[in-house]
């Protein structure tokens, strides 16, 4: 019998190391790929531990009690992280978002937000600093967080329902605990605060006017993400995704919903307000209505290496340009050269045969590098 579950061993340890072009050149805050895309948004995953088992990010099939994370020191150090985030600044990134594994669990992490949130645009703005959690660290953390200097968070929450929850997080942690971390978060000022439910057909789509219905009036942003075939660990097959198109029209019978426009160019979500004025949802539909286009975002993982894509099959080591004591121009320069060579647009290339193909091509996990 065929196994389901595949390895994800091999990226972690297979280092690609990028060319140093011979014609070095200083970061002009201005750097497009092959497609004219920026580079705007660096998504930092600071630890590849988490502890939650999500079905459709580390299912306990392959992260078990016996699966081997990355050592300590294969970790990037905060040092090293906020060096890496300086040199994406000059390049022209404007947002840092901290993600894991779960990233809360990183011990001190207090200390690189402090790190980062002093690092300037090249002309002089903040950066927009925000971090990515399951909120299950949340309470207790939250006012440290907010005077480290971070701005924002955005929690996963995949049901209201207990069971439901606990069957897409596959651990023993209650919905009233994520909901007073919102709520810390909330009071110490973190926010605007999104709240990201991931639906995966068959197993929580029946919560989707739930979970539109307690967050109506409140000051969160709700965001339905279709189930993505990220990694290859996750088993997942087409026919359990919900097409945001679906989610919309669930809400929209019971909530009238009319969409407005994005705040930015290359949001990825699409934006959806309640017609009787009490707040907005967003969707996020990378398999229905690919965004690849207008995609500004680069990955780093735990562990340094540099990710153009999140269905990605192959990093590139930034780590061992660092710890060979490469100067910044040196690694400014091969950082510009990999995004100036970039391709990617896995999912506008996606078809209904993607299944077969996540099979055979083994991409990234997304608890390694986030979402």
């Amino acid at each position: 019998m065929a196994e389901r579950f595949i390895p994800v061993a091999d990226h972690r340890f297979l280092n690609t190391a990028p060319v140093i072009p011979p014609v070095l050149e200083a970061p002009t805050g201005l750097l497009a790929d092959t497609f004219a895309r920026p580079l705007q948004d660096l998504r930092i995953s600071v630890t590849d531990r988490c502890n939650f088992r999500c079905v459709y990010c580390m299912p306990k099939e392959v992260f078990d009690k016996d699966y081997a994370f990355l050592p300590h020191a294969a970790l990037l150090t905060f040092e090293e992280i906020t060096r890496i985030a300086k040199i994406f600044v000059a390049h022209g990134v404007q947002k840092l978002r901290l993600t894991g594994g779960e990233p809360l669990l990183r011990k001190n992490v207090e200390k690189l937000i402090e790190m980062l949130s002093v690092l300037k645009t090249p002309d002089g703005h903040a950066l927009d600093l925000t971090l990515t959690t399951n909120a299950s660290l949340l309470a207790r953390k939250a006012q440290s967080l907010k005077d480290a200097g971070l701005q924002r968070v955005t929690v996963s929450l995949d049901a209201l329902d207990e069971a439901t929850f606990q069957r897409m997080n596959d651990v023993d942690f209650r919905v009233s605990q994520v909901l007073q971390g919102i709520d810390a978060a909330h009071k110490v000022g973190l926010g605007p605060i999104k709240i990201n439910m991931v639906v995966k057909g068959g197993m929580n789509d029946q919560e989707i006017v739930p979970m539109a219905r307690y967050f109506k009036g409140s000051p969160f942003i709700l965001r339905f993400i279709e189930y993505m075939d990220v990694g290859a660990s996750n088993g997942w097959k087409m026919d359990e995704v919900v097409p945001s198109a679906d989610v919309i029209s669930r809400i929209n019978a019971e909530m009238p919903l009319e969409e407005v426009d994005p705040n930015y160019a290359g949001e990825t979500a699409e934006r959806w307000r309640y017609k009787d004025g009490s707040g907005e949802i967003g969707v996020i539909s990378s398999v229905t209505r690919a965004f690849c286009s207008e995609c500004t975002r680069a990955r780093l993982s735990t562990e340094g290496k540099l990710y153009t894509c999140l269905f990605a099959t192959q990093g590139h080591d930034l780590r061992s340009l660092l710890r060979q004591g490469r100067s910044d121009e040196e690694i400014a320069t091969a950082v510009a050269h990999l995004w100036r060579a970039r391709t990617d647009r896995y999912s506008e290339q996606r078809t209904s045969h993607t299944e077969g193909l996540s099979q055979a091509v083994r991409k990234v996990e997304m608890s390694y590098i986030g979402g």
